[in-house]
């Protein structure tokens, strides 16, 4: 089925479209929701809204740009109302001190997505949230801000804090 005949069909409704759509667009768009929400059961919850979201606005879709962006721009924002009713969502920099130093710091061409996601589960909500949609999304800040309804040096900042922590976890991993 082509990605044309999937739309057409999801907009009326078609039970074998969506489940097909489901089917095919799922595993990715769980893969997102893991990066923002930490525990399964909750990205699993927040990718099933989102894709809800998408069968219940497919009429939206206009044919500009691809298909897959405004469905990932979709499930994204669902991580993102859901971090916000979830944990009060508020972005605060954190007065933790992170020694930066001289190290020089080699990171493996290829982590495996496991690793990823448990050094993105060890930041805190507020700089793993702007980190995937600055870094893997790749949204700006003047974006960011706007989404999230923060100041472009907010997100500034907690991109930066983001990376040093991100920086010492590798650190400590290949240390030990």
């Amino acid at each position: 089925m082509t990605e044309k005949e999937i739309i057409a069909l999801c907009r009326k409704q078609d039970r074998k479209a969506q489940k097909f759509l489901y089917e095919r667009y799922a595993p990715k768009f769980f893969g997102v929701c893991k990066r923002y929400v930490k525990n399964r059961e909750d990205a699993e919850d927040v990718m099933i809204e989102g894709i809800f979201k998408i069968l219940m606005n497919i009429e939206k879709y206009e044919g500009k740009g691809s298909f897959e962006g405004w469905m990932r721009r979709i499930v994204v924002n669902e991580c993102l109302m859901f971090l916000r009713k979830k944990h009060n969502f508020h972005l605060s920099i954190e007065g933790d001190n992170i020694d930066i130093g001289a190290k020089v710091v080699t990171v493996v061409d290829e982590l495996a997505e496991r690793d990823i996601l448990d050094l993105l589960n060890r930041l805190p909500t507020g700089y793993r949230t702007i980190f995937n949609l600055y870094v893997v999304e790749g949204f700006k800040h003047r974006e960011i801000a706007e989404m999230l309804n923060i100041s472009i040096n907010t997100s500034k900042s907690q991109l930066i804090l983001a990376k040093k922590r991100m920086k010492n976890l590798i650190e400590k991993r290949n240390v030990s």
